[in-house]
């Protein structure tokens, strides 16, 4: 006897369970065939501009004269942006616009050889940047120019310039698990958009692959402190209690440099409306800085220096206890950013952190190397309001034997530094606290001036 099945009276109603099977299987095909090549051309670009990096420091170890172009260089650096790129200066906080909200140009694909070259540039004269916003303004650049040729709607943009995100932040830093989590959460505080995760985590795996292909490879970072109790969960509560103080002002850290960030900013751009002007006195001052110091381990990434006995990331992790390095990174970098110089924050984040981290470890009586650990993704976590991701490349870059410190510090950074951070543009989709000062804000721009009007109100009054 045959069987046959209506739609009208069979309640699994099969032929809709397959037509829907049929059209998952068809969306994926599509949307791989869109974004392994995407994200192997954002690798390839990482690649590209990894190894550029490395010969421009290199460059700048080998010609100390250099620095002393640092006010021309970045004049040159502002006007090409004056002249061609006035719509793309807001970096990475237009790409977080475009994903909450895309139409308009989208993100223009001139941002890419611009922040391109003007990365290069700042560390080859320099500057004291990073390298995460040229990573992901190429991300979102060439994922936006895609969504443009595939004429994508408004859902397939979104997805697209989230994953462009994940690839250069995974290629970029060799993390893709924390690249894919970063692209959802940076957008929204306190809200992390998973139906995206898997495009995201696909794009952030080619990107990372392919860059590895082209032969780049990343510093490796090494906690040699074995985790409290034996294992990975057994934490002694005494190092814990001390992680999670930690915490507090590794969250304070990101807070100021956030912060410092915006109002000095914003005061060089009321003072100096012309970038050209503002961005030659910025490299007067980091000289300056440099003179006064006495040294000149706080230019560029810090990732590595050809000086003996200058500050790096790695060296905070073998010690001696550096209690000040922190202070002057954040104030080289604050410096060198506010004055228009391209780059970005979280590698300047990175030795924040780990120098901070290494001076707490020697006060609180601490494992130095985990401390050093611990800062390196904690601040960053507290400046971006991204603690999942950065708990992620903390058990990426350190393995998972100190995932529970890592993710106290993480956690106790994000709600300690307040309703701010580096991308303004961020919605603020759960409060971290009631208050006041952010209350009817959308987003992190709009918490931030309605503290200022009211902080003008008070003083006024």
């Amino acid at each position: 006897m045959r069987v046959t099945f209506d739609s009208r009276t069979d309640p699994f109603n099969r032929r809709a369970f397959f037509r829907d099977r049929r059209d998952q299987v068809q969306s994926v095909l599509r949307w791989t065939l869109i974004l392994v090549p995407t994200a192997a051309l954002i690798g390839t670009l990482c690649a590209a501009f990894l190894g550029s990096l490395d010969a421009a420091t290199r460059a700048r170890f080998d010609h100390p004269w250099l620095l002393y172009l640092l006010p021309l260089g970045g004049a040159a650096i502002a006007l090409l942006y004056h002249r061609l790129g006035r719509s793309v200066e807001a970096g990475n906080n237009l790409i977080v616009e475009q994903i909450h909200e895309p139409g308009g140009g989208g993100v223009p694909l001139r941002m890419a050889p611009l922040v391109f070259l003007g990365t290069i540039a700042t560390h080859l004269f320099g500057g004291s940047a990073g390298r995460e916003g040229t990573a992901v303004q190429l991300g979102g650049s060439i994922a936006s120019a895609v969504a443009g040729l595939f004429r994508l709607d408004a859902a397939g943009v979104r997805i697209l310039l989230m994953a462009g995100v994940a690839a250069g932040f995974g290629a970029v830093f060799g993390t893709p698990l924390a690249g894919a989590v970063f692209a959802l959460e940076v957008l929204a505080v306190g809200r992390i958009e998973t139906t995206h995760l898997l495009p995201c985590l696909l794009a952030a795996l080619v990107g990372d692959w392919t860059c590895h292909a082209w032969g780049i490879h990343h510093t490796p970072y090494h906690i040699v402190t074995p985790a409290a109790g034996g294992g990975a969960l057994l934490v002694a509560p005494l190092l814990l209690a001390k992680a999670a103080l930690a915490g507090v002002l590794f969250g304070l850290a990101g807070l100021a440099f956030a912060e410092a960030n915006h109002v000095l900013g914003g005061f060089l751009k009321a003072r100096l409306p012309y970038g050209p002007a503002r961005a030659a006195l910025g490299g007067v001052l980091v000289i300056a800085l440099v003179w006064i110091v006495g040294t000149r381990g706080y230019l560029g990434l810090g990732v590595w220096s050809a000086i003996p006995g200058d500050p790096t990331i790695a060296g905070f992790f073998t010690g001696p206890v550096d209690p000040w390095s922190w202070a002057l990174k954040m104030l080289f970098t604050v410096v060198t950013l506010s004055a228009g110089f391209k780059g970005g924050e979280v590698t300047p984040l990175f030795f924040i952190g780990a120098a901070l981290g290494n001076a707490l470890g020697g006060l609180l009586g601490a494992p130095i190397d985990l401390f050093a650990g611990l800062g390196f993704v904690a601040v960053f976590a507290g400046a971006a309001n991204t603690p999942l991701a950065c708990t992620i490349m903390g058990i990426e870059l350190f393995g998972a034997t100190h995932a529970v410190p890592i993710t106290v510090a993480c956690f106790v950074a994000y709600l300690c530094s307040g309703h701010n951070g580096i991308y303004l543009s961020q919605y603020i989709a759960v409060p971290k606290r009631a208050s006041r000062l952010s209350a009817g804000a959308a987003t992190l721009r709009e918490a931030r001036a309605a503290r200022r009007t009211r902080s003008a109100g008070s003083i006024s009054a």
